[in-house]
């Protein structure tokens, strides 16, 4: 058996669009499992994750050129390009939202997800912001979205919102020990 070093945090530059919540998503539910975190924990971030991924490809400016990003050559690989780790190597960029529409990067967005001492998991999405502050919605019942803060904020020990020049941070902490602590106690008592 070989001893594996599981980073602590990872950091990723992904294409502004759609298809980079799938790849963050997968990468996040791989490094949190290699963490041995309980599998109900993993699901929240995952979801957490791809409620805030998705409103920052929905409605917010990319931060910038994916190569700028990256600090790497752009290159045709579905991964995206990871910055951080215990290595702080760099691997293959990521294509653009929409390889082969135009010979434009759109931009990218960062995420990061980070595992504290205290058994605490902060997931955060940084992009180039919007005009207006992200923000839980009252959407109708019939209404097609506008639910995804509202569920962060249900799932979430806390969230909030960073603003810098140029950028803007929705972040999201997630007890991944006392949670899954409170579900398996739960369960037990129901049994």
């Amino acid at each position: 058996m070989v001893a594996r070093e599981v980073p602590t945090s990872s950091t990723m530059a992904v294409p502004h669009g759609p298809a980079s919540v799938g790849v963050a998503r997968r990468r996040l539910r791989r490094d949190l499992g290699d963490r041995e975190i309980p599998e109900p924990v993993i699901d929240d971030a995952v979801l957490i994750l791809s409620e805030l991924l998705s409103n920052a490809c929905r409605y917010a400016r990319p931060l910038g050129p994916l190569p700028a990003l990256g600090r790497g050559a752009r290159a045709e690989a579905a991964e995206p390009l990871l910055v951080g780790g215990p290595s702080r190597a760099a691997g293959p960029a990521a294509p653009s939202a929409a390889p082969g529409e135009s010979g434009e990067d759109t931009g990218g967005v960062l995420v990061r997800w980070q595992m504290h001492a205290d058994g605490v998991l902060t997931l955060e999405v940084t992009d180039g912001g919007s005009p207006t502050k992200p923000s839980p919605a009252s959407p109708s019942l019939t209404s097609h979205g506008g639910r995804g803060l509202s569920i962060v904020d249900q799932l979430a020990s806390d969230w909030g919102v960073r603003d810098a020049p140029g950028e803007v941070t929705v972040w999201a902490a997630l007890p991944a020990r006392a949670r899954h602590a409170r579900r398996t106690a739960g369960a037990h008592q129901e049994a």
